[in-house]
């Protein structure tokens, strides 16, 4: 096929079988092309036309538009499923266009083309919510892979949207994880996870070990239109460089000793979904340039290899428990990788500066290990107040993930209906700062981030009303625990009827799990779905 060249447009592939190659490695179904619609929007005659050709070559419906505000007049009247759009137009530029064509149709994938590239654009671009960022000029096999990584980014949206609908036709329960604590920084951060989940835009989650960074980075992924497709997690710093470049990229037959056949790696197992690279800053300098090339392109070179073996499509989370910034100021960490990925940042506070949390948490995970270990019908045991005033003032330097631990010792020991005491509790480091049982130990002080600090920065009637929200939302989840997911019995605690209860928790957007006799957010399982394991 010939491709005119454009001076800041489309250029002509220098072989055309590479084309032909590339497309083959991402195969998508010529009914399936006919049914995307196409607008690209750009002022110069000759890149809409070649990109059009190219376009429509693949079998794709193509529209044009030469002005910005002819193409947000389109936009408004009718969805498109891709937009390609120049940054910068006088009068409309991309970014708008963008965001009316989301309004007419949430699912429009936006890819921005510019002439200017820089970090700052592009970052900008991603946060606005464009899917991808197209330099000019730009070859014709360049614009088929992108277009071809979004349409099947559109395809996966599809599939998983079918099989939402089977589930709840089959009223199968979801897999979601669960997300439970009612500290004003937690919810900031699961609130943020909950708004950039449907878009494709890479997260990058910062916080200490254990406290809960891949339970964000899953919960975003399950929230998200790759939901049907897998969730692969890879830690970088728990594999040495050889090992870490062959699980992520793959290899071929004979790359090295021990190669004995051609192996896929992880970015290819996470086509479609979503692949989570914990300890980032762990990862070398070398593959950090192979990584970023896969952002970029969604080119996959494995290990020995000479040339392309897979085009992916992959939404990236990273997570870090270091100073991510230091690690770029250093040379330790790509800027433009970490730019690429930092397009949403988020921050999941340690378990100390949440301690209104922890008598929830720990319930939730006395009442989970209990039900995994010990025979149906066993009665639970009961956190003593006492015991709840220790973990509520421990230093948890290892985070949820420690607690988590405590308490499944509690689950595994305990006597069946007993009392669970500080005694029980299996704790070691940081006891002498807790106090002896029963007596009054130091009172904790409210982190910098907490409600206290932030009431003080709030008027009075903006301070009440967040006063009150907070308390609603820890009575109730206490209120259900203490009744095991008895609305009848928590109502008779709390001595109020029950259609009370259900206006409150629907106020803070929270619903009931039966069979796990607690409160989880109504965005997530279904009431009648057991909680999931993962909680955070």
């Amino acid at each position: 096929m010939s491709i005119p060249v454009a001076q800041n447009g489309v250029t002509r592939p220098a072989v055309r079988d590479e084309v032909k190659d590339l497309a083959n490695l991402l195969p998508i179904a010529p009914e399936a092309k006919a049914r995307i619609r196409i607008l690209v929007v750009d002022d110069e005659h000759l890149l809409r036309e070649s990109c059009a050709q190219v376009l429509r070559h693949e079998g794709y419906e193509v529209s044009l538009c030469g002005r910005g505000q002819e193409a947000l007049d389109v936009v408004k009247r009718r969805a498109f499923d891709i937009l390609l759009v120049d940054l910068y137009m006088s009068q409309v530029d991309g970014l708008t266009l963008l965001r009316a064509a989301l309004t007419t149709n949430r699912d429009t994938i936006g890819i921005v083309m510019t002439g200017n590239p820089s970090v700052d654009s592009s970052v900008q671009a991603l946060r606005q919510g464009a899917w991808d960022y197209l330099p000019k000029p730009f070859s014709a096999t360049h614009l088929q892979v992108l277009i071809g990584r979004a349409v099947h980014t559109l395809l996966v949206a599809r599939e998983t949207r079918d099989q939402q609908a089977e589930l709840e036709r089959r009223h199968v329960p979801g897999d979601k994880p669960t997300l439970l604590g009612t500290a004003p920084a937690f919810r900031r951060a699961v609130e943020l996870a909950r708004k950039v989940a449907p878009t494709d835009a890479s997260v990058f989650i910062t916080g200490e070990s254990g406290s809960g960074k891949e339970m964000i980075a899953q919960f975003i992924h399950h929230h998200s239109r790759r939901s049907s497709r897998p969730f692969i997690a890879v830690n970088c710093a728990a594999l040495p460089e050889g090992l870490l470049e062959s699980e992520m990229f793959g290899h071929r037959k004979g790359a090295f000793t021990g190669a004995v056949r051609d192996k896929p790696g992880l970015l290819e197992a996470a086509h479609g979904g979503t692949l989570f690279l914990d300890e980032l800053i762990e990862m070398s300098k070398p593959i950090q340039a192979k990584l970023l090339r896969v952002i970029q392109d969604g080119v996959v070179r494995r290990v020995g290899s000479e040339t392309t073996d897979a085009i992916v499509n992959v939404r990236f989370i990273a997570a870090t428990n270091g100073d991510a910034e230091a690690a770029v100021k250093a040379g330790q960490l790509r800027e433009d990788l970490y730019y690429r990925l930092r397009v949403v940042p988020t921050h999941v506070p340690p378990l100390r500066e949440r301690p209104e949390d922890i008598p929830l948490l720990a319930e939730y995970f006395l009442s989970t290990y209990w039900v995994r270990h010990r025979s149906k019908g066993t009665p639970f045991p009961k956190l003593a107040d006492a015991a709840l005033r220790t973990l509520c003032t421990y230093p948890w330097r290892g985070n949820v993930r420690e607690l988590q631990n405590v308490i499944e010792h509690v689950a595994v020991v305990a006597e069946p209906g007993s009392d669970v005491r500080v005694g029980d509790l299996n704790l070691h480091a940081g006891l002498e700062a807790v106090g002896a049982e029963g007596g009054g130990g130091p009172v904790v002080s409210a982190p910098s981030g907490s409600l206290i600090s932030t009431l003080l920065e709030e008027s009075y009637h903006a301070g009440r009303e967040r006063v009150i929200a907070q308390f609603e939302r820890q009575y109730l989840t206490w209120l259900v625990s203490r009744a095991t997911g008895n609305m009848c019995e928590a109502a008779r605690i709390a001595g109020v009827n029950r259609a009370t209860l259900y206006r409150l928790m629907e106020r803070h957007g929270l619903q009931r799990s039966p069979s796990a006799g607690w409160v989880i957010e109504a965005a997530g399982p279904p009431p009648d779905s057991p909680a999931s394991e993962g909680v955070v």
